[in-house]
């Protein structure tokens, strides 16, 4: 094989990888979306309908559905600019290397030590409280509008962010690797409309954090002192604290780490 065709078969794989990862960024945000997944229904509600006129030859839903198709993505472009504006937003927050994945793997245990330590304490006291964990989408954009810190993590300053009567218990705190960068931060709050409507705004923002971006959230409820975790639109409801430090663990673990423990547990099942 020549020069020219390892070149022209390298910029083939290259496009092709390309395109898989646009499809791939587009469905894992699709699937966090509730208005990106009614859209995806209606179009193919008229993709599916499109195909029955062609068949069955009728002519005036066909008709009607060719003007549909023309001036469809002109109006989707419109109609969901917010939408299409925050996957843009999200590529441009993407770090090629998040905060807690250069921690070790003290630091990361001492992170969820004294998390847990705060969390089990405010959760007894019926205390309320919203602990968001950075990863690789960056959050720089709350922390700029929230009370900057900057503090190592302690179980003793989480507990005196959250106590009654301090003016930045009502927000949320944002931690940066194995350390306290904001208080009082303000999140957008969750519109899916299958939310149980007994969770109030904690939750709400909770989940409407990490709908948006791939960071970890972590409520106490301030009426029934529960723990829970949103992580990637879902909500973990009602965990024990034991429950939480080995979700956090497994969480914040560099993917490479799990891959390899992975492999060295196939590997040894095998032998």
């Amino acid at each position: 094989m020549t020069v020219d065709g390892i070149i022209g078969l390298v910029k083939k794989l290259v496009d092709v990888l390309l395109v898989w990862m646009i499809f791939y960024y587009v469905l894992k945000n699709l699937r966090k979306n509730v208005k990106m997944v009614l859209l995806f229904k209606g179009i193919l509600v008229i993709v599916i309908l499109k195909i029955i006129s062609d068949i069955f030859e009728l002519s005036a839903i066909g008709y009607l559905l060719n003007y549909v198709i023309m001036w469809g993505p002109l109006a989707l472009i419109i109609i969901f600019q917010p939408e299409i504006r925050n996957v843009l937003e999200q590529l441009g927050r993407s770090q090629l290397l998040g905060r807690h994945k250069i921690l070790t793997v003290d630091e990361r245990e001492k992170l969820v030590y004294e998390i847990a330590q705060a969390v089990e304490y405010l959760r007894k006291n019926r205390i309320g409280a919203l602990i968001v964990l950075e990863r690789d989408n960056s959050l720089v954009d709350y922390i700029n509008k929230a009370k900057k810190i900057y503090a190592d993590i302690s179980s003793e300053l989480l507990i005196s962010i959250f106590f009654p009567n301090n003016p930045l218990h009502d927000g949320g705190v944002i931690i940066q690797g194995d350390k306290i960068t904001c208080a009082g931060a303000v999140f957008p709050t969750s519109d899916n409309v299958k939310i149980s409507k007994r969770l109030g705004t904690r939750h709400r923002a909770a989940l409407g954090i990490s709908e948006e971006m791939d960071s970890i959230s972590l409520i106490v409820s301030e009426e029934t002192g529960r723990l829970s975790i949103a992580i990637g639109g879902q909500l973990f409801y009602n965990l024990s604290i034991d429950e939480v430090k080995l979700k956090l663990l497994d969480e914040l673990r560099p993917k490479k780490i799990l891959l390899d423990e992975e492999e060295l547990s196939d590997e040894t099942e095998i032998n």
